[in-house]
This record gives structure tokens, C-alpha cells and sequence, in this order.
């Protein structure tokens, strides 16, 4: 009985270190949520208003551009899939790597090939682990992205999407793909995350699309020094402020994930101490019972002996 309730208190022991830990990322995780919102809320008036001036430049130039013209018959397609470098966060990452595993078996159906780019170290493990393929990865800033990794990233999809064989930095043909798409997890509220997937090109146009009313007037554009070069100049701005949105989307995800696992494990902590403390006890008024019960079975067996010799 002693060695149980030994065993049951290093139990309480252990369970409360690992409360405080659970207790302090949870904090942590709500003290950079409030930052990580404050960025993507001061992110969103240059996405929008780029993405309208795009928006103009597709739609008023009457301009073939391999951005936004889409094929015929498109082969081949990648993948941007948005995870986090750690763990800890519920099932933030499991969710995007369900979503994007669905994004493939789809785009497979419609009878094109893949190829996969990774953002997070969990997607990375992910796709290691399963030995399958993937172009390339990039990793270590998945709680707090800047301009510069969305920037990185978009300049290399880009040169997938439209290859200049006559370009000296362009990457290998066999790379060349006809659509990319983004999976990432959108931020909704601190209690909703949902994984969602976007189109990035050919150009999908997903914000600032009202229809006009009867009685407005649409504005007329002129192009200096011409709609293409226009095009050339804020199609790869677009891109990267569209990426930059995706990473910070899912880094404000990431850390609603991680607030509501870690309260989670706190709470689930607070539950086992308790239910330890009460078992300990209850052992121990146990072992106290016995050894009350012991004492007394052992006085009266004495008084008994003593009375007998007499």
C-alpha cells in the first residue's frame, strides 16, 4: 500500500510539471495571437487594393498574359501546402495536410500531374516519412512569416508558372506547371480554423468582385508605358501579397491551435491531479484503516491470551 501511494504521488509530481508547461506555451501562444491578428488585419488594405488594381489591368487591357490566360488543356499543376514547424497544436497541421491530400487526388482525377511545395517542417516530416516527392521546402517561420519568405516563395512558383526559355534564371522545363494552388488555414475566429484552398494562377480574382451598380460609372484606364509591362510589374506583387495573406493566415491559425490545445492539456493536467490526489488519499485512509484495524484485532487477541491463563 505505501509503494502505491509513493507511486501515485511522483504521479501528482510529474503531472504538475507538465501542467506548468502546458500552462506557460498556453499563454504564450495568446500573447502572439494578438500580433499575429494586428499583422494580418494591417496586411489587408495593400492586398486589397493591389488585387483591385490587377483586377483593372486584367480586365480592362484586353491582354494576353501567360499569368492570366488559362490553358486549354492544362497537365500540370503545384501545390503551395502552408503547415506549421511544430508540434503542440492540436490538429492544425493534420487538418491542411487532409485538405491537401484531397487537393491532389482531385487534381489527379482531372488527369494532371503534380508537383508539391511545402511551407513547415510538420509538412516536410509529413511527406519524408511517406517517402513521397516534393520540389521543395521551405521552414522556420511558420509563427511569424515576413514579407521577405512570401516574396522567396512566390518568385519561385512564379518562374514554374511562366518559364522563359530565354531567361538565364529560369528553372528546368520539366518543372514548368499550367496552375498553382495554395492550401493553407484561414483564420475565422479564435475557436474556428478551417483549412481552405485558393487558386493563385492562372489569375483568379477573389477579392473586391462586386458587380456595379445601374447607375455607376466604370472608370476608364490608360496603360503607361504599355498594359503588358503594367502587368509584368504587379502580377508578381499580387502573387507575393497573396502568399504573405496565406502565411498569415495560418500563423494566426497556428496559434488559436496551439491556445486551444494547451488549455486543453491544462485542463486535462488539472483533471488527472485531482483524480491522482483523490485515489492517493483514499489509499492512505485505507492504510491507516488497516493498521488501526491491526492494532486493535492484535490488543484484543492479547487481552484474550492474558484472560485464558488466568
Amino acid at each position: 500500500m505505501a509503494a502505491s501511494v509513493r507511486e501515485l504521488r511522483a504521479k501528482i509530481r510529474s503531472t504538475q510539471a507538465t501542467k506548468k508547461i502546458t500552462r506557460a506555451m498556453e499563454l504564450i501562444a495568446a500573447s502572439r495571437i494578438i500580433k499575429a491578428q494586428q499583422r494580418a488585419a494591417s496586411a489587408a488594405p495593400y492586398a486589397r487594393e493591389l488585387t483591385r488594381a490587377v483586377s483593372a489591368v486584367a480586365t480592362f487591357s484586353n491582354v494576353d498574359h501567360p499569368l492570366t490566360t488559362e490553358k486549354d488543356n492544362p497537365t500540370k499543376a503545384a501545390v503551395l501546402v502552408i503547415a506549421s514547424d511544430r508540434g503542440l497544436a492540436g490538429a492544425y497541421s493534420s487538418s491542411v495536410l487532409k485538405e491537401a491530400e484531397r487537393l491532389v487526388e482531385k487534381l489527379r482525377g482531372e488527369g494532371k500531374d503534380v508537383d508539391l511545395y511545402l511551407s513547415g517542417r510538420k509538412a516536410e516530416a509529413y511527406y519524408n516519412f511517406r517517402s513521397r516527392p516534393f520540389v521543395e521546402s521551405w521552414t522556420g517561420f511558420s509563427d511569424k512569416p515576413e514579407y521577405s519568405h512570401a516574396r522567396t516563395i512566390g518568385n519561385t512558383l512564379v518562374k514554374t508558372f511562366n518559364i522563359d526559355e530565354s531567361n538565364e534564371e529560369a528553372i528546368d522545363p520539366e518543372r514548368a506547371v499550367d496552375e498553382l494552388h495554395v492550401v493553407f488555414t484561414r483564420f475565422k475566429s479564435m475557436l474556428v480554423q478551417e483549412p481552405d484552398v485558393i487558386r493563385l494562377l492562372p489569375l483568379e480574382v477573389v477579392e473586391g468582385t462586386e458587380a456595379p451598380s445601374e447607375h455607376e460609372v466604370l472608370p476608364l484606364y490608360e496603360f503607361e508605358p504599355s498594359a503588358h509591362e503594367v502587368l509584368d510589374a504587379l502580377l508578381p506583387k499580387y502573387i507575393h501579397s497573396r502568399i504573405y495573406y496565406c502565411l498569415l493566415q495560418a500563423s494566426a491559425s497556428e496559434l488559436a491551435s496551439r491556445q486551444k490545445a494547451m488549455k486543453s492539456a491544462t485542463d486535462n493536467a488539472e483533471d488527472l491531479i485531482q483524480k491522482y490526489t483523490r485515489t492517493a488519499n483514499q489509499a492512505r485512509q485505507a492504510g491507516i484503516t488497516q493498521e488501526i484495524s491491526e492494532i486493535v484485532g492484535g490488543a484484543n487477541a492479547l487481552a484474550d491470551a492474558n484472560a485464558g491463563s488466568e
